[in-house]
């Protein structure tokens, strides 16, 4: 679809989020036009990112709300996936993507990322990840479901270098490594945004996935 067309399923879908947002809670943010700027055009900050993935299929790890998942399946027309383990929310995303008729090319996953891993290993030409987790667990989670040449993409704010370098002295174990690292401020002239994308490059040097929550709980570390 063209982007006008895009733009305005990505509307309606905001909309559908921000009724349901009335009786349970999908998102944080309730303003139309705050949500605008912080669901719509900040997921598309990372679109030219995307873009130069190489073509297969795309994943939004820990999705929440469909965010940035849903406007960047509309934008690129891309095979979609989006993970998230409160099944609850997942159950409401299916039933308004399906209310816009786009539920043949995104579909929702609510299960651990771990478990993903090991039923569609290396099946994913992108995947991305906002505010989800610190950048050393998000590239362990994403190293087993990316194909070889896929890309990681990860929304950051407030970044610091101590994270970018945890991240980065385990990245080669990973089989992963940095490409290109990007900031930005949103529309509303205060919102910041750091783009990281990661390439696979591959196998990683231990067996991955680990057990559930181990990423987040016990990070990995450089071997000596």
């Amino acid at each position: 679809m063209d982007s006008g067309q895009a733009q305005v399923l990505c509307e309606q879908y905001l909309d559908g989020v921000l009724e349901i947002n009335k009786t349970t809670n999908l998102t944080r943010i309730d303003n139309r036009e705050e949500a605008l700027v912080l669901h719509i055009e900040d997921s598309l900050v990372g679109l030219p990112e995307i873009n130069e993935a190489p073509e297969g299929k795309y994943a939004d790890l820990g999705s929440g709300g469909g965010f940035p998942g849903v406007p960047l399946a509309l934008y690129t027309g891309r095979d979609t996936l989006l993970v998230d383990s409160v099944k609850k929310k997942m159950r409401l995303v299916s039933e308004l993507i399906a209310s816009l008729g786009c539920s043949d090319a995104i579909h929702v996953y609510d299960g651990r990322i771990e478990d993903l891993a090991k039923e569609h290993k290396g099946e994913f030409a992108v995947l991305t990840a906002r505010a989800l987790s610190r950048l050393v667990s998000l590239l362990e989670l994403a190293s087993p479901l990316l194909m070889k040449k896929g890309r990681l993409v990860c929304y950051k704010a407030d970044i610091t270098e101590e994270e970018v370098d945890e991240a980065q002295a385990v990245a080669s174990l990973l089989g992963m490594k940095l490409l290109s690292r990007r900031e930005t401020v949103l529309s509303d002239g205060e919102t910041k945004r750091t783009i990281l994308t990661y390439e696979k490059i591959g196998p990683a040097r231990l067996k991955l996935p680990r057990r559930v929550g181990m990423a987040q709980r016990n990070p990995l570390r450089p071997r000596d």
